[in-house]
């Protein structure tokens, strides 16, 4: 820590993430179906695909070492749900569930355990084509997934993550459109995040139904909501900004059911007909909030939201090379005190057993130098401050138990594609040469620090 001293136990786990799509590439090979993302990027709908990324397919021992040298505790992964279902139900393709278990393997024989994430968004395609999350079915089949990667990989992995951000697979991918499958209906939306949460609920069952002694949650998204002025409408936009963003997902898994504040504001905006859910049905809220072992939190910024603003968080800032002090490249606010305000409001709301900090990040646009240094000052000072702000709410008795930096490589970045990098490796995505920069170090040092 630059000039502080972690009161962080030696037993909280430090870790490292990615996803999938956005590293493995390896897309034609070893039986692997067709993801959205695939379609997505088929039909020029982002600058660049996954089909190669990282190439972390072929150079994963590569990635595994720099684990080994980075001393983490854990890696936060996610299964490509087309390597071991192509169609995303059907015969187990046994390829993908050997390419995952070598991974698997070498990371525990390095020292590192794995927790996996099921869905990173990259929904099979053929379901895509029976519906995708707008139909229950896919709910089904999820929960099937997660019956089939808890059987052929529970001797091996014991921390399940079911979804990540189920507001972007949802809200981006079915109501903006601009994240794969490219949707713009709000109904549709609004059905395809309920089909989700039911289906997280509904894998945590087939887990604990194979693995009794797993820990299983899920990993949801924030922005925290700051209204711009004391102005009764500026107010009232923060706290619709914060249904629309959080409680619709926070509220449901942890047993409150959907916001009725915001059921009533969708009806009032014509995106319900009446002001109830057609799509719940009997049974469906309890299943979502089926207990969990820990709450997922992935934390980036806090926002300051006012009228007019309610439902894009529009920072004004747009993503760039060279952002204003103050904010990094994907003109996000650096704003550290926000993740020990969200997470002290989560334990005093939710009462999660425990909270583990699996997403923070931020993207810089450092490159190496001459001598082959990639010196990313800036991201070393973001990441500090946010170590800090974990330290923070652990001081004050909220149940912190992680960190994962996001992210380990400088990935695909979905839609902004190869520019935006967050990784704590740089990656030259031409030849696929891994650099270690100045951040990985720190970070390093910091996981030393804690345990001595």
């Amino acid at each position: 820590m630059r000039d502080r001293k972690l009161s962080i136990p030696s037993d909280f786990t430090w870790g490292v993430a990615t996803s999938a799509y956005q590293i493995e590439g390896g897309r034609f090979e070893g039986g692997k179906g067709e993801s959205i993302w695939d379609r997505f990027a088929d039909e020029g709908r982002m600058p660049e695909s996954g089909d190669v990324a990282c190439d972390h397919y072929h150079r994963w021992p590569e990635d595994v070492a720099l684990m080994r040298e980075l001393g983490v505790d854990a890696y936060r992964m996610s299964l490509a749900w087309t390597r071991i279902l192509p169609d995303g139900v059907g015969p187990v393709n046994q390829a993908g569930v050997d390419f995952y278990r070598a991974l698997f393997e070498a990371l525990l024989d390095a020292g590192v355990t794995p927790w996996v994430t099921l869905y990173h968004w990259d929904l099979p395609q053929a379901l895509q084509d029976r519906g995708g999350w707008a139909s229950r079915e896919t709910a089904g089949a999820f929960s099937r997934y997660a019956e089939v990667a808890s059987d052929v990989f529970g001797d091996l992995v014991t921390n399940w993550i079911t979804h990540n951000e189920p507001w972007v697979a949802a809200v981006v991918g079915h109501i903006d459109g601009a994240f794969a499958p490219g949707i713009q209906d709000w109904g549709i939306g609004l059905r395809a995040a309920h089909h989700i949460l039911l289906s997280h609920g509904l894998a945590v069952e087939a887990i604990r139904a194979n693995q009794p002694d797993a820990k299983v949650g899920i990993a949801l998204d924030c922005r925290v909501s700051q209204a711009a002025s004391d102005a009764p409408e500026d107010v009232a936009a923060a706290r619709h900004f914060d249904g629309f963003r959080n409680r619709w997902f926070f509220d449901p898994v942890f047993g409150k059911g959907y916001p009725a504040d915001m059921i009533d504001a969708y009806h009032r905006r014509g995106r319900l007909e009446e002001p109830r859910l057609p799509f719940v049905v009997e049974g469906d809220l309890e299943t979502i909030a089926t207990p969990m072992d820990f709450l997922g939190l992935n934390y980036y910024a806090a926002l300051s939201i006012g009228a007019g603003n309610e439902e894009s968080g529009d920072t004004g800032v747009p993503e760039s090379s060279s952002p204003p002090p103050g904010y990094t490249d994907m003109g996000w606010p650096v704003t550290p005190q926000g993740l020990t305000e969200y997470v002290r409001h989560l334990d005093e709301t939710y009462g999660p057993a425990s909270i583990v900090i699996t997403e923070n990040g931020a993207a810089y646009s450092d490159a190496p130098d001459d001598e082959g240094r990639v010196g990313d000052a800036r991201r070393i000072d973001y990441l500090d401050a946010h170590v800090a702000a974990v330290a923070a709410a652990r001081d004050g008795g909220v149940p912190v138990d992680g960190y994962f930096a996001w992210s380990l490589l400088d990935n695909l970045e979905w839609t902004s594609g190869y520019g935006l990098r967050f990784g704590l490796v740089w990656v030259d995505h031409a030849t696929g040469e891994r650099i270690p920069k100045d951040s990985y170090f720190w970070y390093r040092d910091v996981i030393e620090a804690s345990r001595g």
